[in-house]
């Protein structure tokens, strides 16, 4: 057998040159070398939806699927209910004010939806959030946003205190053919599993209680489906490995295909061990809020001109939406790399104004913040101190001037 090198070069690339790197690893996958990585075989076709984790019947839901929909309806009608009853309010009440926040990817540029819930807290006015959702970045970002304000440091040192090291270690250009990634997130999941402890999982399962929501979103590559997590009923149902499973479901969320390595989760199907291998939530969007099928009771009422609870959605887009200028090299890799980056730029203001849309025709209060041009760090490397703290700042300076929100995308 082939020796696998191990060498580690001493300097880390630029995150657009990781989306390179991740591009060079699909464009090898055909060449040949020592062992590859191995895993146990993939749910049937068609089951994804009947595989489970923990055995918690509402862990997770497939929204492209029918099932995956209503079982997404019925969790945010019970979660009403929850909070009805939380409140000491009659069951059927229409009029429960919701405040949602969706939160994007972006790598390192978290650090200004971070900026942006701090200041926000220190302005004032920052709501209790009915229900929170995050992918890739937005997944780390989401727990401390959905438990609120008094989680504001923590989250603050996530995004200004760790570095590179605390995040990945890169590979050699050699695991574009026989490894699973160009880089070990294993640092990653240790600074997850520092700030996600015990403590935390009990507030998460204490807010869900009382009828809020956490819901973090990955990629099912073996099934090319997204599937959305309930954080909240995980952290609350007691399972010995819940824990555990909520780290590694924020660690895949954040996963790039090809740069950072994905991760496998253990799952039963009719009794049988299989695995589903989860990388990037953004792989399927950038930023998500609530599906199409939960909107219903709203437009149900306002055809019938029936009273209607004021709703508001907060979407943190944790990237810019004007075009980011770069030249490209005459390279394979750097050609695909830029494509790759074309498409999630392209995929994230998708997004955008998708959610403004729903949101307009359900009579739902809409606010984008995002960053702006008139913020100019450049950075040379990811996750770097140099480029973070001043986007992090430049965050919390918008929240604290008022000016962070808008009320439509800029198009």
């Amino acid at each position: 057998m082939t020796q696998c090198p191990t060498t580690f070069p001493a300097v880390a690339p630029p995150r657009r040159a990781l989306l390179r790197l991740g591009a060079g690893g699909l464009l090898a996958a055909g060449m040949g070398g020592c062992a590859l990585p191995t895993r146990r075989a993939a749910v049937p076709r068609g089951r994804a939806t009947a595989a489970t984790v923990l055995g918690v019947p509402n862990e997770r839901f497939i929204p492209t699927e029918a099932a995956g929909q209503e079982g997404l309806q019925r969790e945010f009608v019970a979660a009403v209910e929850r909070q009805l009853a939380a409140r000491g309010l009659p069951a059927g009440v229409p009029n429960l004010e919701l405040d949602l926040l969706g939160i994007s990817g972006g790598g390192e540029n978290g650090a200004f939806g971070a900026g942006l819930l701090n200041g926000w807290t220190e302005r004032g006015g920052r709501p209790v959030f009915s229900v929170v959702t995050g992918i890739s970045t937005g997944a780390l970002s989401a727990p401390f946003a959905f438990l609120g304000s008094a989680w504001d440091a923590p989250l603050r040192s996530v995004y200004t205190d760790i570095t590179l090291a605390d995040v990945l270690i890169r590979r050699s250009y050699t695991a574009a053919i026989w490894d699973d990634a160009m880089a070990d997130n294993s640092p990653l999941f240790r600074t997850i599993s520092r700030f996600l402890d015990e403590a935390m999982m009990a507030e998460i399962a204490r807010a869900y209680a009382g009828g809020r929501l956490l819901l973090v979103g990955t990629s099912n590559l073996d099934a090319q489906v997204p599937v959305v997590w309930n954080i909240g009923a995980i952290a609350a149902s007691g399972h010995p490995r819940a824990l555990e499973t909520v780290r590694r479901i924020l660690l895949a969320s954040s996963a790039i295909p090809g740069a950072f390595a994905p991760v496998l989760f253990d799952v039963t199907l009719d009794g049988q061990p299989y695995q589903e291998l989860h990388v990037d939530g953004g792989a399927f969007a950038q930023v998500f809020l609530y599906p199409a099928s939960v909107s219903q009771f709203r437009r149900q009422r306002m055809a019938r001109r029936l009273p209607v609870a004021p709703a508001r959605a907060w979407i943190i887009r944790n990237a810019r939406l004007d075009p980011e200028w770069a030249t490209v090299e005459r390279r394979t890799l750097g050609i695909a790399g830029r494509a790759i980056a074309s498409m999630i730029a392209a995929s994230g203001f998708n997004d955008v104004l998708r959610i403004y849309a729903t949101t307009e025709r359900d009579g739902v209060d809409y606010n984008l913040a995002y960053i702006g041009r008139d913020f100019t760090v450049e950075y040379d490397k990811p996750f770097d101190q140099a480029y973070m703290r001043p986007l992090y700042e430049y965050g919390r300076a918008r929240a604290l001037r008022g000016d962070a929100w808008v009320k439509r995308p800029p198009f």
